[in-house]
């Protein structure tokens, strides 16, 4: 897909190289994505980090480029390749086949640029390439340096989500960072030398129902993205500290703390229940796990939880579906992980759209991907491959919007406009 910018003429001047590890990987070797990371394989995350002139002032690609085959020693796996074992199931082959590197100019400043708020310009900032339809050919990463007139530069980065979740992603990039900063890289992510690997042991057929938080399309076979029966668009929009807090005391309900994330999701979840005249009555909920803080590689460690209202939403109290969000969500991740063993990960589903779905990505350390002792000024994420029930992220504010939240919704397109009218009503959109 052409973005709106790249038809404009905003984004010019574009070069394609590859990178790969500066060591050569062990032959033969490979890596086993889990059940959970083959559940994510048809959705994609993509993330645009803002830079300021100074950090990538007077440096060709070239340069940009040499610490890079340092960093990716650490992450041959996300140089690797997918292939199938005999009975199908997808596994990387770490064949050193790099990641894609894309070179880009852009006629606006910076400034201009992040004046705009166009969700649909910033997708000429970042691949929107797909798994597919050759699996031993398609890249699974992709860098993209955008500079803009008069400096400044965005550094896209797009993530296959089979590698791993958000927090993963982060960790990839900041990583960087330290490398260039001499910093680095640290130990090379575990790779397995046989496929063996198998998370839940004596499943047999019937068994496992499908759970509630996925919902199972295609087959879509070697194309690895789920096609929507509607058009998804990508509305984002930053919520300052003093709001963020003035809507949790007015949530505050006997007694009970909602986090900024319950607070926002519970609203948002009833501005789109009135936009749609029902429903919807289950919401799936993705957070941080206790993996993504303890364990350094890469991987898909979200919990993934259903919340179930007996109730209509329309007609209840924001607190009430801050409370549900906060003391009833189902942990759901173990029926995946059963589900995708029973089916030996040869079944397609979709997790974010299955039902409206939450992202909790409040904890991402998005701001700490530094170059050359600059920070980003700004940073965004949306997920391609999004169902049609929509998913709304919750990520931490940009840096000029103290204590804040930037919230971004991904919904059918014929819903953002009047979720815009639903926002101002609730007086969290100006």
């Amino acid at each position: 897909m052409v973005s709106s910018a790249m038809e404009e003429g905003l984004i010019y001047n574009i070069k394609l190289s590859s990178i790969g590890p500066g060591n050569v990987t062990v032959p033969d070797s490979i890596y086993e994505p889990d059940n959970m990371d083959l559940a994510m394989k048809l959705h994609y995350l993509r993330c645009i980090y803002y830079f300021g002139n100074k950090a990538f002032e007077g440096l060709t690609a070239l340069v940009i480029k040499e610490p890079m085959f340092v960093w990716l020693n650490e992450f041959p796996v996300s140089c690797g390749r997918f292939r199938r074992t005999e009975v199908g199931r997808p596994y990387i082959k770490c064949n050193d086949s790099g990641v894609r590197f894309i070179e880009a100019s852009c006629d606006k400043t910076l400034e201009e640029w992040l004046e705009t708020k166009d969700d649909a310009h910033e997708k000429a900032l970042v691949s929107s390439q797909i798994i597919g339809p050759e699996l031993s050919f398609s890249p699974l990463v992709f860098i993209q340096l955008t500079k803009f007139k008069c400096g400044g530069t965005a550094v896209g980065l797009s993530w296959a989500h089979a590698l791993g979740d958000a927090f993963s992603a982060a960790r990839f990039m900041n990583q960087l960072g330290k490398t260039m900063a001499g910093n680095g890289p640290g130990r090379p992510i575990a790779l397995a030398q046989s496929l063996t690997k198998s998370t839940s042991a004596n499943i047999q057929p019937g068994d496992v129902e499908d759970p509630l938080s996925i919902k199972r399309v295609g087959p879509v076979g070697e194309n690895w993205l789920k096609i929507t029966e509607c058009n998804m668009n990508t509305f984002s929009f930053n919520i300052p500290g003093t709001q963020l807090s003035h809507l949790q005391s007015k949530l505050r309900r006997e007694g009970a703390e909602f986090s900024p994330f319950e607070a926002l999701s519970a609203v948002l979840w009833q501005c789109i229940a009135k936009i749609r005249g029902r429903g919807p009555k289950v919401v799936t909920i993705c957070e941080k796990s206790r993996k993504n803080e303890t364990d350094g590689t890469l991987g898909n460690g979200l919990n993934v939880g259903v919340v179930k209202a007996e109730f209509p939403i329309e007609e209840v109290t924001p607190s009430e579906l801050a409370t549900l969000l906060k003391t009833r969500a189902l942990d759901e991740r173990k029926k995946i992980d059963e589900i995708m063993e029973k089916e030996q990960g040869l079944s397609d589903f979709i997790v974010y759209g299955a039902n409206l779905t939450f992202v909790n990505l409040d904890e991402g350390n998005f701001y700490e991907f530094e170059y050359r002792g600059q920070k980003p000024v700004s940073f965004s994420l949306r997920i391609d491959g999004v169902g049609e029930e929509g998913a709304i992220l919750v990520l931490p504010g940009d840096k000029n919007v103290c204590e804040g939240r930037k919230v971004t919704a991904i919904l059918p397109e014929n819903e953002i406009i009047e979720l815009k009218d639903e926002l101002k009503r609730e007086g969290l959109l100006a």
